[in-house]
């Protein structure tokens, strides 16, 4: 059990480490220290969802949906081309506000935190891809007393991964919260989004063809 455990973590954090809108935005949130920790919850639990869904039989209905493929990755592209310009436009502006005062602001702001947070998430194929299909796959052929173990195993990389990097900005956060740093941030942003956009695109023609 330990082993299928292990085994969970590890390939899952595999899937995780590269650089991608959830990564991206979690780093961005922590930076400023607006709603960070919320961020890396909803991310581990999206997560953690898709690959129970993929190990206990998800893997083979999404492999099969040319059609679902397709929705998720024509609105993705949509999504981080605009969130994209956003970032751009963040980028060019000489001061960067990082916080409003007062209650209706806030609760605007953690809405809006959680919409983007969904939309990077479910509006993003890699993330099918890596929970449902590569995980999902992987789970669904061990037994059914090892699947929860590797499913926690692979939920417990995505949790430890989220809030360590949610710590971490926020720890350089006197340093990444200063207008030029924010700049920087929003640009790299912007490129991130942009580029994982046209290899979504080039994909979903893929697909199509």
């Amino acid at each position: 059990m330990l082993t299928t455990f292990v085994q969970g973590f590890f390939l899952s954090a595999a899937m995780i480490l590269p650089l991608g809108p959830q990564n991206a935005f979690v780093m961005q949130q922590g930076s400023r220290r607006q709603f960070h920790l919320m961020s890396a919850t909803l991310c581990a639990i999206s997560d953690g969802f898709l690959i129970g869904v993929g190990v206990f039989g998800g893997s083979a209905l999404l492999g099969q949906s040319t059609l679902l493929l397709q929705f998720v990755t024509w609105g993705g592209v949509a999504f981080l081309l605009w969130y994209g310009w956003g970032a751009f436009r963040a980028a060019l502006h000489a001061n960067v506000e990082l916080e409003q005062s007062g209650g209706s602001n806030v609760a605007k702001n953690r809405w809006r935190v959680i919409v983007i947070i969904f939309a990077v998430t479910w509006l993003n194929p890699h993330v099918y891809l890596d929970t449902i299909v590569i995980l999902g796959s992987i789970g669904s052929q061990l037994s059914s007393e090892l699947r929860p173990w590797f499913t926690f195993g692979a939920a417990s990389a995505s949790v430890s991964w989220f809030f360590a990097l949610a710590f971490l900005a926020a720890w350089f956060s006197p340093v990444l919260s200063k207008p030029r740093s924010q700049r920087i941030i929003n640009g790299f942003i912007c490129i991130v989004m942009w580029y994982i956009a046209w290899q979504l695109a080039k994909q979903g023609l893929i697909i199509s063809g």
